[in-house]
């Protein structure tokens, strides 16, 4: 398996990229679900929590980002994913798996600026009720957190897609969307031109999220030197993750999303992964933080029997 004995975990608290205010919340809760107990039960070492905390101060001169239209929040965001890209960067050249908590999606853009240095053929596989393909000029609401693929992708301000200097941080060919089911139109546009292979709700209900799974896998694996697992709680149905900022009914039920990750983590593919999404302010008993850790153990190797 690819996946390292080593886990590095890596908690993002952070929400300013997204249009509700909580998910900075996502990963104390997920950790008070019982996440590091529960992987170190399972045999797994785990680093030292590494917190990536905002400090106010943004990393890089404001002279473009003043300008920017359409863009909330666009310093504080540059600032955590700068931030988030170096410790990635070092989780990686220490053979530590990086496992990031989230925070918003927009954090993505730290994760894959991270490892990106460390692949030719970066792929992505993106679990989300939203494609996060955005850019400014098509973007509803501005928020950061719809831009985050787009910006791996090298499209965007070009603050955000200059982290760490390596551009795009991954091919479109390379990436796997799995469970779409709110695209605008400027990403539906994106995904045709560019030719991202994605799977949306649709597809699941038709070809069952085994079949979902194994295509994207044999997809990936030939043409990839590294996988990163992107996985939004929203990607599931509200009523198994009501805790979340951007719900929308239709998505994955519990089965199907565990089974996406076991299936993940038998591939031997995986070198590394975030949740994010998780607002525990939204959340019904901690339901959504308790199935974050679900998830996170399927990926990492738990079985049933």
């Amino acid at each position: 398996m690819s996946i390292q004995p080593t886990i590095a975990t890596i908690h993002v608290p952070f929400d300013l990229g997204a249009a509700r205010r909580g998910a900075s919340q996502g990963p104390a809760s997920i950790l008070q679900a019982g996440l590091q107990h529960h992987l170190e039960d399972m045999g797994l070492t785990i680093e030292s929590l590494t917190e990536v905390g905002f400090g106010g101060v943004a990393l890089a001169p404001l002279d473009q980002q003043i300008e920017a239209e359409n863009l909330n929040y666009l310093a504080e965001v540059l600032e955590i994913n700068t931030r988030l890209a170096e410790v990635v960067d070092l989780a990686v050249k220490k053979g530590s798996f990086p496992l990031i908590l989230g925070g918003d999606h927009s954090i993505a853009i730290g994760t894959l600026a991270g490892l990106a240095a460390h692949y030719r053929n970066l792929g992505v596989i993106w679990i989300d009720a939203h494609s996060d393909l955005n850019t400014a000029a098509t973007s509803p609401s501005g928020n950061i957190h719809g831009m985050s693929l787009a910006v791996s992708l090298g499209i965007g301000h070009p603050s955000l897609t200059e982290i760490n200097g390596v551009k795009p941080k991954v091919k479109p060919e390379n990436i796997v969307l799995i469970g779409a089911r709110s695209l605008d139109e400027g990403e539906k546009k994106l995904i045709r031109s560019l030719g991202i292979k994605c799977y949306t709700m649709y597809d699941i209900d038709r070809k069952g999220m085994a079949n979902v799974m194994q295509e994207a896998i044999d997809y990936l694996k030939d043409r990839t030197d590294g996988v990163h697992v992107s996985y939004d709680v929203d990607s599931l149905d509200p009523i198994e993750a009501p805790g979340t900022g951007t719900t929308v009914r239709g998505g994955l039920q519990f089965r199907e999303a565990h089974l996406a990750v076991e299936m993940l983590h038998e591939s031997g593919l995986v070198t590394s992964a975030e949740f994010v999404e998780v607002n525990p302010l939204l959340d019904e008993e901690n339901k959504t933080s308790q199935l974050a850790v679900s998830l996170i153990s399927s990926l990492l190797g738990e079985q049933i029997l």
